[in-house]
């Protein structure tokens, strides 16, 4: 295998590995810096035109029927400019987060400048103007996309180039949800999947100044607001067992329909891709008159839940009416995540699961607040199945931090629940849907590189020798460090669970095969 300049740039940075690995701890610091200020201006501006979209609908019921029909015509103006932006870079669409993982993974590119113009636009029009969608999946790929950007004006190599994409993703989430923790988690179990110490410093120190940026423009408050939650009980804990059991199966069918709603799109009236951004708009539009709770991301729901009458009819109307319109408005394409909207909907369902225990009496109103912020992380541990993630996020997002017990229990919970029930996570899903994953049209010179994977407890690999490993074609194993050792890979040298090992590699199946080797649990489960 013939060995380019560029990859033995690589091999001589893994012989040089503390100096790697303080650069990286530098450079997370320029893309956390960067990526923050951006997410910084990509919050302030959807923060305003919602603020300017509320007054609008607080305005058009006495402005008159020729007042309403300019709005809806601007909404459909609306929807041919992301229609527009859109088709000009379709990598820009949806949550965001499915790119990334891709690129991360090796197997999709994405041009980081249009991206992020198209991405920032795209985001702001269409949360602005309504549709049930999120900030925090476009702040992902906003921070990721930046960090490339970053990569590649100062001419850094493709392994490190992943690594600061996963620390600009980092930084995205932190700023996005001022949640540091939950950022470099997300980015670790979700994205990268590998807990080196060469992904985490870059990933910290990029979460960390992202968030330095965001409170100085935001101000350090949390970004769900529950007051003073009481200390959850004990003797309490078997209903939160129903309640996650139940979240786990809802998760399932909240991503089913994720999935599924392309179905919907492909009926004959959507027959122009304009069609369905206008369809998704104008039921905006008309949820505006009567049931604006359910528009845009939903913070603010979730802000108000408990200040609410205990209704299952009022919170059952707010969680039918969320759930469908967010389907409709991730599945129209355009630029915008679903988390934000995902935890609403966690959040509804774990209000009318209380209002249900309270009314049996089964537990006093007053926990009502941890009930729904319970179900939050209960629902995004059985959509993303990263339960870690869900339990450091929402702890951050409502400072419920004395709820951390509880707030694990629920997630692997309704994890378990979620697989017993055959879900799968649902970035990995909407992965392997994108037409670019399945192309893997990546250049010839641009497929071989050097990738770092970590050795499962458990794998084929563990304990066995280099050379009784059968390796597949077009790879080469060239390091392997255990801890603080470089050890070189002969032949005898016998692989150990938690060792990291770079591989060189010019095929993507076979990239796949080798971890399918090397980490089989993690992959299997996911796949299966």
């Amino acid at each position: 295998m013939h060995i380019q300049r560029p990859l033995i740039s690589t091999i001589q940075a893994l012989n040089h590995w503390p100096r790697f690995r303080l650069r990286l701890f530098f450079e997370g610091i320029a893309v956390g810096t960067i990526s923050g200020s951006i997410i910084s201006f990509f919050r302030w501006a959807l923060e305003y035109t919602t603020h300017w979209r509320e007054t609008i609908y607080d305005m058009l019921p006495n402005a008159g029927i020729i007042a309403n029909l300019i709005w809806f015509l601007v909404l459909l103006l609306a929807a041919f400019l992301l229609y527009s932006i859109s088709q000009y870079e379709p990598m820009a669409s949806g949550s965001g987060i499915p790119q990334v993982k891709g690129v991360i993974l090796g197997r999709i590119r994405m041009r980081w400048l249009r991206i992020l113009w198209v991405k920032l636009i795209g985001g702001i029009v269409g949360i602005g103007l309504g549709l049930s969608l999120g900030r925090e999946g476009p702040s992902i790929q906003i921070g990721a996309v930046t960090a490339q950007g970053l990569s590649r004006l100062l001419g850094r190599l493709r392994m490190e180039e992943r690594y600061l994409i996963t620390a600009g993703a980092s930084a995205g989430l932190a700023a996005a949800f001022n949640a540091p923790l939950a950022g470099v988690m997300f980015a670790l179990e979700e994205l990268h999947r590998n807990f080196s110490g060469v992904v985490l410093v870059p990933a910290m120190m990029a979460a960390l100044m992202a968030t330095i940026v965001s409170r100085i423009a935001f101000g350090s408050a949390s970004i769900f607001h529950f007051g003073s939650l009481p200390p959850f009980p004990m003797n309490y804990l078997w209903l939160i067992v129903v309640l996650s059991i139940i979240n786990g199966m809802a998760g399932n069918i909240f991503n089913k329909g994720l999935l599924g709603v392309r179905s919907f799109y492909e009926l004959p009236v959507f027959f122009h891709p304009y069609i369905k951004i206008a369809f998704a708009l104008v039921t905006a539009g008309v949820l505006g008159y009567c049931l604006p709770q359910v528009l845009g991301g939903g913070n603010e729901l979730i802000n108000h839940l408990s200040e609410m009458p205990l209704s299952i009819s009022l919170f059952g109307l707010l969680l039918v009416g969320k759930f469908l319109f967010t389907l409709i408005s991730y599945g129209c394409g355009v630029p915008g995540g679903f988390f934000l909207p995902m935890l609403v909907i966690g959040a509804l369902t774990g209000g009318v699961l209380g209002i249900v225990f309270i009314e049996l009496n089964l537990i006093p109103a007053i926990y009502l607040s941890d009930i729904i912020v319970i179900s939050m992380a209960a629902f995004f541990a059985a959509s993303v199945q990263a339960p870690v993630t869900g339990t450091i996020l929402i702890m951050e997002m409502t400072s419920s931090y004395d709820h951390l017990l509880v707030l694990c229990i629920a997630s692997m919970v309704a994890l378990v629940s979620a697989r017993l029930c055959k879900g799968e996570p649902i970035y990995d899903s909407l992965l392997y849907r994108l037409p670019e994953f399945k192309k893997t049209n990546i250049p010839d010179n641009e497929r071989r590189n050097v990738v770092e994977l970590t050795v499962e407890s458990g794998s084929s690999v563990d304990g066995k020798s280099v050379g009784s490993i059968s390796w597949p074609v077009h790879t080469v194993l060239v390091d392997i460090k255990r801890g603080d050792k470089q050890i070189l890979p002969d032949q005898e040298v016998h692989l150990r669970a938690g060792d990291y090992i770079y591989l060189l590699t010019d095929h993507i199946g076979a990239a796949e095969n080798v971890r399918n080797m090397v980490e089989q649990q993690m992959y299997n489960n996911y796949k299966n």
